[in-house]
């Protein structure tokens, strides 16, 4: 499979969303002009070919098949984690919060969304994967230049050295998203990943991510078989109690917490109000939480 695939379909994802709807759950609207014209028709034409492997039932036209698979497969915990990111990101920097830290920021494009001079944007990823995106954002003359680009390999002990050596400073108010990552560590990794973090951040400073549960769905069991053929095995699961042992191990306390339900209730409904013909459900199986360091 291609390198980076997880982050491209990810990116394609948020890209479809975008022009194929007048109302967004999540608004990428850069998210496929990071994509080539043959990178989007490519994962479209793969997904269109696979779509007895998603829906063996499924009975329609090409366009209509891809609007199935994107909708039940592809946007759902995509989009999900995206807009609960974003908005808890916008309630931080409203009460005082100057850095934000994108851990495995691979595709993402809020940088490049959003131009606040009052917030400083790190990207962490491995080196390989910053360098693809950067020659992605130059061949769309897409300004970079207020962007921090560090390279980071979270399996590397010392990987958070790359961050403390950097224009961070410890001592602001600090928002980190760590979107996607939990399924691709294992649970020690996860942990320290966790702990590392708490000791590089002050307090009143959040951490958002996603983690899959125990509570399997067809979806996520589809989603781990993906991942498996682009040789990014899932290798964990949590449970709430998990997580919340975790984080107060490490100074955090959780802030807000939302299961499939409450993340299709607070930011679905509208959409699926306006779209009744294309609802799209978050999957069961991916619980969402927003934490906020709180040492005494």
């Amino acid at each position: 499979m291609e390198k980076n695939m997880t982050a491209l379909v990810s990116c394609f994802a948020r890209g479809y969303h975008y022009k194929n709807n007048k109302y967004w759950i999540f608004k990428d609207n850069l998210a496929d002009q990071i994509l080539t014209k043959e990178e989007y028709e490519k994962i479209a034409n793969s997904m269109v070919k696979g779509i007895k492997f998603f829906n063996p039932n499924f009975e329609g036209s090409e366009e209509e098949a891809l609007r199935w698979i994107v909708d039940n497969q592809l946007s759902p915990s995509v989009l999900g984690r995206s807009i609960f990111c974003e908005k808890s990101l916008f309630e931080a920097i409203k009460i005082g919060c100057r850095e934000y830290l994108i851990f495995a920021a691979g595709y993402d494009t809020f940088a490049y969304r959003y131009h606040l001079n009052n917030l400083e944007i790190f990207e962490i990823d491995k080196k390989d994967m910053l360098e693809d995106k950067i020659r992605r954002l130059d061949n769309k003359n897409i300004d970079y230049s207020k962007v921090n680009f560090l390279e980071c390999d979270f399996t590397n002990k010392n990987w958070i050295n790359n961050i403390i050596n950097s224009k961070y400073k410890k001592d602001l108010v600090s928002f980190s998203s760590l979107l996607g990552i939990s399924y691709y560590l294992e649970k020690e990794e996860f942990k320290k990943m966790l702990k590392d973090i708490s000791c590089l951040i002050c307090n009143g400073s959040s951490i958002v991510f996603d983690y899959p549960t125990y509570e399997d769905s067809k979806e996520t069991k589809i989603n781990e078989k993906l991942a498996s053929g682009a040789n990014e095995k899932m290798k964990a699961k949590y449970s709430y109690q998990e997580i919340e042992n975790i984080l107060e191990e490490n100074d955090l306390l959780i802030y807000e917490h939302l299961n499939n339900e409450e993340m299709t209730k607070t930011y679905f409904a509208k959409y699926n109000l306006l779209n009744p013909n294309n609802k799209i459900i978050a999957p069961k199986g991916v619980n969402y939480c927003l934490a906020i360091k709180n040492k005494k």
